[in-house]
């Protein structure tokens, strides 16, 4: 190869020690090259000339290869003429250069080509592939395989056969390789390669039995071998095992002395051993060994590998045995020595991969044996090892430990790059978290690396860092605000000041003495831009709502802005006095008597306060639904002539959960309903009821389905079906698709039916006519009882309509009408679909301030063995959506976890709130045990809520 490459830098005048030196081929032009590569059609010149060949093939993978100049790319055509122009040059040829140019121009080409055009150069490759010089046998073989199809791979399969246990060490790598490759592109293939093993393990036998001082062995040919067999043997346990015993070494095998293929043997024995440990577990006595005699096996030979000399083989042993789930210290103290042993090497690769494989081990008492390496690697020059070393510790460390780091820390941070400083802060938000004692150093930590130099992104991440530990650290709060209001100072980025004032007036009303944070804000109204000025009065305002005992203060201060030259600042500041003046005249402060009382009095406003109101007060609703409930309301029949007085209580309902991409905020996106219109806007499903007039005299539509398939996607009839839930009926819009090219429908009907008294059908809108690729709906409107009898319902459902023959091109009608009944699935109606998905801030203020006597209690076993199962299962069974991020386990789809709270909310028909709080427990081949809790402020809810889980 080094020869190659040396005569290929000959060709292209290419000289290392010339680094400013121009690309020769930098503006090469593709219409000079396609020029001159019609030399190829002269056999002549070719075999005078083959230097100029090379020069040409070379300049023509150039053109293909260049990322810079796109359009230097070779058209189909191009290719092609170049691809049996080039085909010419195997006739006649015996320059070795010209010809392994020649492969390498076939392979790079012939994508470009039409499959029926390539064909033609089969026969000269298989031509070479009986040759007598090894390096065209070789060439031709990797070709051949990638222009080659099943049906072609049995005429020259016993060539790659011979050529897989040739004495030529080239040839057979080269069919290995190929062998490789061609098992992967197709199952055909690999049936045909599997009928070589007995070959490939010939080969394999021979090469690692030569060991005789000048005898030709090549380890590339013994990976090969073995990765060919690994991919043989996939499927078969047993065989993969025969593999480890016979070549590993152990139990009398004859070893193999690649490095490569003992790579390869060891992650086959990682495979074999986490099947093992996921079958067998890991025995009573956690011990590895003990699982089976496999596992033994595997283990010995990955434990006899960690001593080995070679620097590969003992650290792809040591990482191995590391990502075994749930190993023991008694199982990793060998690997954790050898990975010790590596962070203290002279290679700088060896220290990273060490450094690397520690960061992902999960056992902290086994990283804890290599925390003395782990500190040295701090000093690394290679950056990236200091920072895996840094995040380690912090993972790992105890609370001892903890000043130690951050002081060996700080001097490394002055030459860290800006993304492994944030990799860093996630580490240390972490550690805060595990010793809440240390968030006094954490934050002191956090908040000097504040105030040095560092782009934006690195700001934001340090000060996301300390307000999450204020929230999940109550008592860092105090100190974390004043170090933020010193941030505030020097902040250079505007984005970021105005998100650190706001949280400031937010947490400091909680503090003990909110007043000494109204300097640092007030500050910022005298000396910052006016998008900050305008942040401050708002931040200062919302303190004064918080903090009745500071109003008047703070309104003095606020009366200096009311003349300022940015509109922003100047409004907020005048509407915030004008809503203080009102708020201090109808509730004035009263000093509390200090002697009076034993306890600090709360400075929190009084109920029905203006200010709080107007600055504390959240909207029942985001903004973003707010304008989706009014466009609703507007779209609803006589909404416009109404007088009654628009509140958010009048407003329909939105909800706010996103579900498999369909937005479910009582406004469906339906298959058919055009939900996407060219405004931008989203369509309201419940419009199509009230463009019927029949339809929009039942009132108001609480909230809409999901769509629900009546019929397979496959079928000639495609039926959705959509439940509009009113006050007192429920329409069902059945959205109807055609896919029969001959056929039209006509006075197409639904017919539904129900053992159940509960529900009565009252009318129809049936759909007129549904043509072919056209989608149509027809309705069924039904009436419901009382609340209190809503229970689970399941419909039969039937489509009637009359079936025309039509032309398929003209759409004319060519035969006679006749009637056509086409059963649908049933169809459920169940309590969940009267639920909308309404949350909840503060779920434990909820449930705390919820009557208890109108809470209804279940215990259920749920044939559902994995807990996230379980999760989601519930979740759609009740309708509700779950609050305090309990929708998801901790940690991602655990199947460790065997126990999860879920936290659910919603609003049920008639504006009732429901909350539900739901216990689930995996029992061991019983399934998930659950207990329910639903309350509401109606019995008669609660109860219909209880009943979806029946």
């Amino acid at each position: 190869m080094d020869k190659f490459m040396k005569e290929v830098g000959v060709i292209v005048g290419h000289k290392d020690e010339d680094e400013d030196a121009v690309h020769p081929y930098e503006k090469l032009e593709k219409a000079k090259v396609l020029q001159d590569a019609r030399i190829f059609h002269d056999s002549i010149l070719v075999r005078d000339s083959p230097r100029k060949c090379c020069r040409i093939l070379a300049q023509i993978l150039y053109l293909q290869n260049d990322a810079k100049n796109p359009s230097s790319k070779l058209t189909r055509t191009e290719a092609t003429d170049l691809f049996f122009a080039g085909t010419k040059l195997f006739v006649d040829v015996h320059d070795a250069s010209l010809r392994r140019l020649v492969y390498l121009f076939i392979k790079e080409i012939q994508p470009l080509c039409d499959p029926s055009d390539v064909i033609i150069v089969t026969s000269c490759l298989t031509k070479d592939m009986t040759s007598d010089t090894g390096l065209y046998r070789a060439n031709a073989i990797r070709v051949l395989v990638n222009i080659i199809d099943s049906a072609m791979l049995g005429s020259i399969e016993r060539y790659i056969k011979q050529a897989i246990a040739d004495n030529d060490l080239q040839v057979s790598n080269a069919a290995l390789v190929s062998a490789c490759h061609l098992f992967d592109q197709s199952t055909e293939n690999a049936t045909i390669v599997r009928r070589w093993i007995g070959e490939v393990q010939e080969t394999l036998i021979k090469q690692s039995t030569r060991n005789k001082p000048g005898e030709n062995s090549n380890y590339m040919i013994q990976a090969n071998a073995l990765r060919l067999l690994c991919q043989m043997k996939s499927h078969d346990r047993l065989g993969m095992a025969k593999l480890v015993q016979k070549f590993s070494g152990l139990a009398g095998g004859q070893g193999i002395r690649s490095p490569l293929a003992i790579v390869t043997l060891i992650r086959l024995c990682g495979k074999l051993l986490r099947e093992e440990l996921a079958i067998n577990g890991h025995g009573n006595s956690g011990e590895v060994r003990e699982v089976s005699s496999l596992a033994e096996l595997c283990f010995d030979f990955l434990e006899s590998s960690l001593s080995h000399p070679d620097g590969i083989r003992p650290y792809e042993a040591a990482r191995t045995i590391c990502a075994l789930p749930n190993l023991g210290l008694n199982n990793l103290s060998r690997s954790m020595a050898c990975l010790r042993g590596m962070l203290t090497s002279d290679k700088p690769a060896e220290r990273f991969a060490a450094v690397r494989t520690l960061s992902k081990v999960t056992n902290p008492r086994a990283v804890a044996l290599c925390n003395a390496g782990l500190e040295s690697c701090i000093d690394d020059e290679n950056k990236q090892v200091a920072t895996f070393a840094v995040t380690t510790l912090l993972d790992t460390g105890s609370e001892a430990t903890i000043d130690r780091i951050l002081g060996n820390i700080s001097n490394l941070l002055a030459v860290m790059q800006d993304e492994y400083k944030i990799t860093m802060l996630e580490s240390l938000q972490q550690l805060c978290l595990k010793y809440p004692s240390k968030h006094r150093a954490i934050v002191t930590f956090l908040a000097n690396i504040l105030r040095e130099e560092g782009a934006f992104e690195f700001k934001r991440s340090i000060v996301n860092s300390i307000i999450s530990l204020m929230k999940q650290v109550p008592e860092s709060t105090e100190g974390s605000l004043l170090h933020l209001c010193e941030f505030i100072d020097d902040c250079e980025y505007t984005m970021l000041s105005t998100h650190t004032i706001h949280t400031i007036a937010g947490l400091a009303p909680m503090t003990s003495a909110p007043s000494q944070y109204i300097r640092f804000i007030y500050n910022r109204v005298i000396l910052e831009n006016s998008t900050i000025r305008a942040a401050a009065i708002a931040a200062l305002s919302k303190m004064a709502a918080s903090c009745p005992s500071l109003r008047t203060s703070i309104m003095t201060l606020l009366k200096r802005s009311l003349n300022d030259e940015d509109d922003e600042t100047r409004d907020r500041a005048t509407v915030a006095v004008s809503v203080l003046k009102d708020a201090i005249a109808f509730n004035p402060y009263v000093a509390p008597v200090v002697e009076e009382y034993d306890d600090v009095v709360p400075d929190v406003p009084s109920e029905g306060d203006l200010a709080a109101l107007i600055y504390i007060q959240p909207l029942p609703m985001s903004f973003k639904n707010l304008e989706r409930s009014i466009t609703a309301y507007v779209s609803g029949p006589g909404a416009m002539d109404s007088a009654e007085e628009l509140t958010f209580s009048s407003l329909p309902i939105m909800e706010d959960t996103y579900e498999d991409g369909v937005l479910t905020n009582g406004h469906h996106l339906a298959a058919g309903l055009d939900p996407t219109p060219t405004n931008g806007e989203i369509r309201n499903p419940a419009a199509d009821i009230y463009a019927i007039p029949e339809l929009a005299d039942l009132g108001r539509v609480f909230r809409s389905s999901t769509p629900i398939s009546l019929t397979e996607e496959e079928t000639e009839y495609v039926v959705k079906c959509i439940k509009h839930i009113l006050d007192e009926h429920v329409v069902l819009q059945f959205i109807i698709q055609n896919t029969v090219e001959d056929l039209r429908m006509e006075n197409v009907v639904l017919d539904i039916e129900s053992d159940s008294d509960m529900y009565t059908i009252i009318g129809d809108v049936p759909a007129e006519m549904v043509e072919y690729g056209k989608t149509v709906s027809a309705f069924t409107v039904i009436q419901r009882q009382t609340v209190e009898s809503i229970q689970p319902v399941c419909f039969s459902c039937q489509l009637n309509f009359n079936v025309v023959q039509v032309d398929s091109d003209s759409g004319e009608p060519l035969g006679d009408v006749y009637t056509e009944e086409y059963p649908l699935e049933n169809l459920l109606i169940t309590p969940s679909d009267y639920m909308a998905k309404i949350g909840v801030a503060d779920f434990r203020q909820a449930w705390n301030g919820t009557d208890d006597r109108n809470e209804a209690l279940g215990k259920f076993t749920m044939p559902v063995k994995a807990l996230d199962h379980a999760v989601s299962s519930l979740i759609r069974s009740l309708g509700m959506t779950p609050c305090d991020g309990t929708g998801e386990l901790p940690g991602g789809h655990s199947s460790d976890r065997k126990q999860h709270m879920l936290h659910l909310a919603g609003k049920f028909l008639g504006g009732h709130e429901v909350l539900a709080r739901a216990q689930l427990t995996v029992r061991s081949g019983e399934g998930t045990l659950l207990r329910v809790a639903v309350r509401s402020d109606d019995k008669a809810v609660s109860d219909a809520v209880m009943s979806c889980m029946n």
